[in-house]
């Protein structure tokens, strides 16, 4: 399953050290390779210490974690909703992503101009949001235009989408995000996915702050954190001058202690890669053989032949069982066979719920 999260933010704000940082990563540890795909793309690993366990036990022939691609998304001016600037290439690239991570300015500094002169994250923050509105406003506006007449005719169908969608222009023209929008998860699927919303995405935002600010935070920390209460959106503080310091240095022992020094227990770089998976309900599961250790994504809440399917289609079509292994208790027996000697290895049918951590073996036949 391939998870796409785009870096947006203003001049100045940290968006491009940060991405930097990102796309030295592999010189943080080997847990976090990186690879270019386009001058603006990269592929980072999720971290995961359940990976290097199982390494450990399985002594597998390779290793296969699951990923994140993380886009430089840039061009934005005010005016992009209406094609100014790069405005049209720069909301393409955001449609395309699963997720937003959004780089916020907070922190002082006389030495870095402001685009805006000063600093002020939630005007920032404005900035971009209502770029993105106007530009929902404009589908939505569509939408609707296409649908009233059939709603008014009463058309129970087309009613009820233009109950949702006249609501969701009221939200976006009160300087809403969409993804705050209160719908069912039926009438979102329903009425909502289709438009390809920019607001609706999941959202992290990621607030560059001084060395001193990045375990308690600051004003404009606390100023963005009041901006986005009512929001479905994260919020980490990361210090790009941290991270750009970290990247750098190729010892592992050094880095820990540098980290130590700051306070802080990972890498905001390793932070805002979970965070970005965690945003989306993801979690993971492995198979687990001599030939290879192998992470997974699915969706939370996924079947077992669902979770089949990512492996391979006609694993999900010719689905029998699945074979389960906890992974704390593979982790306590050693070993598949352990596990299987000790009643630890159960056998689940198409029902069964995936949970995280799961270690798996697929029985199919097509």
């Amino acid at each position: 399953m391939a998870l796409q999260a785009g870096i947006v933010g203003l001049p100045n704000v940290g968006k491009s050290t940060l991405f930097n940082a990102l796309s030295n990563a592999k010189a943080q540890a080997a847990n976090f390779p990186f690879c270019t795909i386009e001058p603006n793309v990269g592929v980072i690993t999720v971290p995961d210490g359940r990976l290097i366990e199982l390494e450990r036990l399985v002594k597998p022939q390779r290793v296969v974690p699951t990923t994140v691609e993380i886009v430089d998304i840039a061009g934005l001016v005010k005016g992009a909703s209406k094609g100014e600037g790069l405005g049209n290439q720069f909301l393409g690239n955001i449609r395309n992503t699963d997720a937003i991570i959004h780089v916020l300015r907070c922190f002082d500094d006389d030495n870095v101009i402001h685009v805006d002169g000063s600093v002020n994250p939630v005007r920032d923050k404005e900035i971009i949001d209502i770029e993105l509105q106007l530009k929902d406003l404009d589908g939505v506006d569509k939408k609707i235009s296409r649908i009233e007449k059939q709603a008014k005719a009463g058309d129970k169908e087309a009613a009820r989408a233009y109950e949702i969608l006249t609501g969701l222009k009221a939200f976006l023209e009160a300087g809403k995000n969409a993804r705050a929008y209160e719908v069912s998860p039926e009438d979102k699927e329903k009425y909502l996915r289709e438009l390809g919303l920019l607001t609706i995405k999941p959202v992290i935002y990621v607030c560059n702050v001084d060395e001193k600010s990045v375990v308690g935070g600051n004003k404009h920390t606390a100023a963005v954190m009041e901006a986005i209460k009512d929001e479905q959106a994260e919020i980490l503080l990361v210090s790009a001058a941290i991270e750009s310091e970290i990247a750098v240095m190729e010892n592992f022992e050094d880095r820990q202690l540098f980290l130590e020094d700051m306070g802080l227990s990972e890498s905001g770089v390793a932070r805002l890669i979970k965070s970005t998976y965690h945003l989306l309900h993801l979690i993971t599961y492995f198979t687990a053989g001599v030939q290879e250790v192998r992470a997974w994504t699915i969706t939370r809440g996924m079947l077992a032949p669902q979770a089949a399917g990512v492996i391979h289609t006609d694993f999900e079509k010719g689905f029998i069982r699945a074979e389960v292994i906890r992974y704390a208790d593979f982790i306590k027996y050693g070993s598949e066979a352990a596990c299987r000697d000790n009643g630890k290895l159960g056998v689940q049918g198409k029902g069964y719920v995936v949970e995280d951590g799961d270690i798996m073996h697929f029985l199919f036949n097509v």
